[in-house]
């Protein structure tokens, strides 16, 4: 295998899986675009009955074979069913090689690594978090794993360098045409946008509900023009487990003092004061409670946003119920608070990642929002950020939307500076998911470290009481703290890819050594 070495400094193939590959060169380098695949669109019969009596013969219909690439969308989280239940009945044909493109895996799939091991699923072209990924670490797929964010899963769909054969699509209410929402119906989790790129362009589009209304299902999310199949189920999944466990305000005093800084950072450098303020948080502790602190500097400044960017939360709901914000623009819904505004508030915005991420399209919206407060599980010197892998080098989580939502006017990290005794800023992460050239601020307990590049940032909190020191300065605290951590071993061979949102390589996962 031949490798380059691309613009973060990384050995990455030129070849994997059959494909070319191109390296990594700069967040803004690929300039060139994407071309619109284009796949056959049969003409329309003058009746065609999409409905079928079961997942059976919808893969009757879609004649799936030995090698196709399947695709499903993850909106239901960690309550989704479908997966596993169409995963099932394709092993009990004696499917093997499958390739699997899900926009995400949860810990609730975890049946899939059985399947893995049977030769069920040769090879994964989606997020993984938990079980998946560490089978991924373990060298247990045959080819090399590719991860995107949720941008670049929509470009490479849309340009043809991923190609689905068959799409699987969890829909919470639909019609027997196949228009789709997730807004009604028992299982409802909020937009389906994830699924839209797969609506597009799979070659067999499958709507499976557990909620069938008679014509025409609206609002739809999914269009009955790009479907082929209907199915109803007794269940699709728990939309309760769309909370994942993560969508609670954290507790934990440093933790708290971090979203405070944030917050305050935000005010303090005032970017919260000027004309069209929008902001993104996720849905962990501390971007629960950096919400909570802006909506209270918000309302005291009175202030209000263009726009909040989601993942929605019940904290974001509140902040347009209380007119701090006029929209809500919506990519997920990370609880039932966010579910219900959407479907009833029209100020609540579904989106996907077509208009919000995608690197190859006219404009996304990802460079108007002003700050983008995300996690991470290693930062380093140079500001690279890593939120794929551990410390220990266990592949355990997905990109998300991260590399996307990096492209915001200001990129905000928030993390302990130690958590389980290991640093958070170390001198080389141990994956790069996203270059150091996008990430503009790093706010831990002990301090909050402004890249370089931004000097426009450090102008501006000339003055202010935060405590800003240097990345080193943050580096050598960690350590100081932890101790040198020893780095994980790791054999020659790529066991997944990390693509960059434009298409690139900017990195790779090899197999763990240690594997206790």
């Amino acid at each position: 295998m031949e490798f380059i070495k691309n613009a973060v400094g990384r050995l990455v193939p030129t070849e994997i899986n059959g494909r070319e590959l191109k390296p990594f060169m700069g967040a803004h380098a690929d300039q060139g675009g994407g071309e619109k695949y284009g796949g056959k669109v049969p003409a329309a019969a003058k009746f065609n009955n999409k409905l079928l009596d079961n997942l059976d013969a919808a893969i009757d219909a879609c004649e799936i074979r030995d090698g196709m690439t399947i695709s499903f969308h993850h909106h239901l989280r960690n309550g989704d069913f479908l997966i596993n239940m169409v995963m099932e009945k394709l092993a009990q044909r004696g499917l093997k090689n499958l390739v699997l493109a899900p926009s995400a895996l949860f810990p609730v799939h975890e049946k899939l690594v059985e399947y893995i091991a049977d030769g069920v699923i040769a090879n994964i072209e989606g997020s993984m978090n938990g079980p998946v990924g560490r089978a991924c670490s373990q060298g247990k797929l045959k080819g090399a794993a590719v991860l995107r964010s949720h941008g670049g899963r929509y470009r490479a769909i849309q340009d043809g360098d991923l190609h689905i054969d068959v799409a699987f699509i969890a829909a919470p209410c639909a019609d027997p045409h196949g228009n789709a929402n997730g807004v009604n119906g028992k299982s409802a989790c909020g937009p389906l946008g994830f699924a839209l790129a797969d609506s597009l362009w799979a070659d067999k589009v499958v709507v499976v509900t557990d909620h069938l209304v008679p014509f025409p299902c609206h609002p739809w999310s999914i269009e009955g023009g790009n479907v082929d199949y209907v199915v109803q189920v007794e269940s699709i999944g728990d939309a309760a487990q769309i909370v994942s466990g993560t969508t609670r305000i954290t507790r934990s005093p440093t933790r708290l003092l971090i979203a405070r800084y944030a917050a305050l950072f935000v005010a303090d450098s005032g970017i919260m004061s000027e004309p069209h303020f929008s902001f993104q948080a996720g849905a962990g502790g501390i971007s629960l409670a950096f919400v909570k602190y802006m909506s209270d500097l918000m309302h005291e400044e009175k202030v209000t946003a263009d726009f909040i960017r989601g993942g929605s939360t019940k904290f974001m709901v509140d902040m347009l119920r209380d007119g701090l914000t006029k929209f809500i623009l919506d990519g997920q819904s990370f609880d039932l608070d966010g579910v219900r505004s959407l479907r009833d508030n029209p100020a609540h915005i579904e989106t996907n990642p077509f208009v919000s991420y995608n690197y190859h399209t006219k404009g996304c919206f990802a460079q108007m929002v002003k700050v983008a407060v995300l996690g991470a599980t290693e930062v380093d010197v140079n500001f690279n950020v890593n939120v794929n892998t551990h410390s220990d080098g266990w592949l355990l989580h997905g990109i998300g939307g991260f590399a996307d939502a990096a492209d915001a006017r200001v990129t905000m990290i928030t993390a302990p500076l130690v958590r389980n005794r290991l640093p958070i800023i170390v001198d080389e992460v141990t994956t790069v998911t996203t270059p150091g050239e996008t990430v503009d601020v790093i706010v831990t307990e002990r301090g909050i470290a402004i890249n370089p590049q931004r000097d426009d940032l450090l102008q501006r909190m000339k003055g202010s009481n935060l405590p800003v020191k240097t990345i080193g300065e943050l580096h050598d605290i960690a350590i100081d703290m932890t101790g040198i951590p020893q780095k994980p071993e790791f054999d020659e061979r790529v066991v997944a890819l990390i693509e960059y949102r434009d298409g690139t390589v900017i990195d790779v996962v090899r197999q763990l050594l240690q594997q206790d």
